[in-house]
């Protein structure tokens, strides 16, 4: 009884710990690809969903939340030093001037509804939230918008995975070889990605 239950808590506290480090991880890539880290959260969030769906989808809100921190941050940047913000955005792989000045032209005739479609584009959300501070447009209906805006692609990527993972095809590769198929997955995309954006 004493071994079982003991049993029943080293496990609880497996299950708590990598639920802890699940969000952590989430939190933190939310709040650095909103800021200058130019790998979408998506990645990590896809890459949980692989074993574990429910934590993966958790997770999604601690990248959200995360996000959201990173997000004031820059709009807070964009409306001190729009200047400084914009040279520092143009520093981040893929990101060039020519897109920073499409998205502040887009929130300025187009308002809050170039945040929805915009980052489903490839456009990082980062600019939008820079451009939102340069323009003088509120910090909290930007926080407001940016909650579906970064949720639902989260959410789909996330669900997209989880399901991929379970497909007839793919549900009889090991753990292992699904890694590996993700990584070369998010690395094409990205060479393609980068391609596109004529980063090299």
């Amino acid at each position: 009884m004493g071994v079982e239950r003991g049993n029943e808590r080293a496990g609880a506290w497996g299950r708590d710990r990598r639920e802890r480090t699940t969000a952590l991880i989430a939190a933190l890539w939310g709040f650095a690809e909103a800021t200058l880290f130019f790998l979408v959260p998506d990645v990590y969030l896809s890459r949980v969903a692989l074993e574990a769906p429910r934590r993966a989808l958790r997770a999604c809100l601690w990248a959200l939340l995360g996000a959201l921190v990173g997000g004031a941050l820059m709009y807070g940047w964009g409306t001190a030093y729009p200047r400084a913000a914009e040279a520092a955005l143009d520093a981040v792989p893929a990101i060039a001037w020519a897109t920073v000045d499409g998205v502040r032209h887009d929130l300025a005739e187009n308002g809050w509804i170039a945040l929805f479609y915009g980052p489903l584009t490839g456009t990082p959300y980062k600019i939008y939230a820079v451009e939102s501070g340069r323009l003088g447009k509120g910090l909290l209906p930007l926080l407001v918008v940016s909650v579906p805006a970064r949720l639902v692609r989260f959410l789909l990527v996330t669900l997209l995975a989880a399901g991929a993972a379970r497909a007839p095809g793919l549900r009889r590769l090991s753990p292992r070889a699904q890694r590996r198929l993700h990584a070369a997955a998010w690395t094409a995309f990205y060479l393609a990605y980068f391609s596109w954006k004529g980063w090299w």
